[in-house]
């Protein structure tokens, strides 16, 4: 079975649009563990708009699966991985002010800094992921990093799929069998969702992992939404 690790984020933002501790993110990570995910993500960026670094500090003593942590290695990030040594890290090039993540690594422009970076969480036994595109190229080059896994960066293949373009995996297929010929583990992450996720998952091989945070607190609120409105007009009858 491919692991299902939920980034918790969008918990995060909802908490600091208010202040206070409401939705209690360190409560939701448990409920999210008991309820079967068998990860935590999170992805602190250096605003601390939504997951602030205190937090990770805080989900380390609670998260009893794996916990991920993702960000760009700039020296503070590096400095929160390496004080709170999480199971992996995960490596993404977004820029200090991005919304959210919208490439993958360039991995042989970056070799030899991604080398240095993933050296020294290797020397701390934290489990290391680079986010690259679905090319060929750039799996080659991550593998010649000294990586432990991939992570797939699934937008394009998203837009496809709702476009009804079933061909838009085929280049995701090529990366993943490049990566699991060069010994490379499998992640996968971004724009993923209920009506996407079971396709890529059926056709990609050796899928470890996906990363899964806005479309699912999305459908929660979906899913959700009814029985909460009711439960209202039971409390006010």
């Amino acid at each position: 079975m491919t692991k299902l690790s939920v980034n918790i984020n969008k918990i995060a933002t909802l908490r600091n649009a208010r202040g206070g501790n409401v939705p209690d993110l360190l409560k939701m990570t448990k409920d999210i563990e008991s309820f079967g995910a068998q990860g935590i993500t999170i992805h602190p960026r250096p605003d601390e708009r939504h997951i602030r670094y205190q937090d990770a500090r805080d989900l380390k003593k609670i998260v009893t699966t794996e916990f991920n942590i993702e960000g760009n290695p700039i020296q503070k990030f590096m400095d929160l991985v390496l004080e709170v040594k999480p199971t992996q890290v995960t490596l993404v090039p977004d820029a200090t002010d991005a919304i959210t993540s919208n490439a993958g690594w360039d991995t042989l422009a970056n070799k030899n800094f991604l080398k240095d970076v993933i050296a020294t969480f290797k020397q701390h036994n934290i489990r290391t992921s680079i986010f690259v595109d679905a090319d060929t190229k750039m799996v080659e080059g991550a593998a010649e990093t000294g990586t432990d896994r991939i992570e797939l960066y699934t937008e394009s293949y998203a837009l496809a799929y709702t476009n009804g373009n079933l061909k838009g995996i085929d280049p995701f297929i090529k990366a993943a069998e490049t990566a699991s010929k060069l010994g490379l583990g499998i992640n996968a992450g971004h724009d993923l969702s209920l009506e996407n996720v079971k396709y890529f998952k059926e056709n990609i091989p050796n899928l470890l992992e996906v990363s899964i945070g806005h479309a699912l607190i999305c459908e929660a609120l979906y899913l959700g939404l009814e029985n909460v409105v009711n439960m209202y007009l039971n409390k006010l009858r």
